[in-house]
């Protein structure tokens, strides 16, 4: 019986090359990299198409069944956010954030959205980034707009990748250097961690004002992006 504290007589076992033992090879880090331009194709086509999406109110006037990918555009007059009000003048190019709904279920047992499972996630999302930017300090609804895609079935796997690809492509404030403004009430006990850096410029959140660690300076923030809004357009 081969036993695991015997190194030796395993070294031997695979040096005679026994037929049930696997050979060991060496490692060849070519031999790990996939690489499908049919892949990379998949995510320009679903950008393209998302892109295309028509631009709504925020949030929707109509609630929808589905899962995706979305998008958040500013146009309105607070000075902090001046540049996306000019960029998005004329067509919603640049959004302040993008950010991805998911089918319930789906973080446990990765559960493809389909009409069998259909919730209403996405518009539900929408809603409660409504509801922020209400209580926001600084912020009007009526100035954001957003679009998205709901993906189904087989395609609803597909959310993660694009929210990650629209966030590369276009780096939005909203999920760069000022992070925060997706994230949920901590709860109870969890209060002893910092206020994100949006809700230092944007108080109002009940649930953020119970964060007591130590946050981000505001001036430190303001710069930050600044810093951004330099290569952006």
């Amino acid at each position: 019986m081969l036993r695991f504290f015997e190194p030796e007589r395993l070294k031997y076992k695979f040096s005679i090359g026994c037929p049930n033992t696997m050979k060991i090879l060496a490692f060849d880090r070519k031999k790990h990299v996939y690489q499908n331009d049919a892949f990379a194709e998949l995510v320009k086509d679903a950008i393209r198409f998302f892109n295309g999406t028509p631009v709504l109110p925020l949030p929707p006037p109509e609630t929808f069944f589905g899962a995706g990918v979305y998008a958040l555009y500013y146009t309105g007059k607070n000075p902090l956010y001046k540049k996306y009000a000019e960029l998005n003048r004329l067509s919603y190019g640049y959004p302040i954030y993008v950010g991805k709904a998911v089918p319930k279920g789906w973080r446990q047992s990765r559960i493809s959205d389909s009409t069998g499972t259909q919730s209403r996630e996405l518009h539900s999302r929408l809603r409660e980034h409504s509801r922020s930017i209400t209580v926001g300090e600084g912020l009007s609804i009526e100035d954001f707009s957003c679009r998205f895609v709901i993906f189904e079935e087989e395609s609803s796997d597909m959310i993660s990748t694009i929210e990650a690809a629209l966030i590369k492509l276009n780096i939005p404030l909203w999920n760069t250097v000022l992070d925060g403004f997706g994230n949920h009430d901590p709860g109870k006990g969890r209060y002893e961690q910092a206020k994100s850096d949006w809700d230092v410029i944007h108080t109002g959140r009940a649930w953020a004002v119970k964060c007591n660690g130590l946050a981000k300076e505001k001036k430190i923030i303001l710069a930050n992006i600044e810093s951004l809004f330099q290569g952006i357009g």
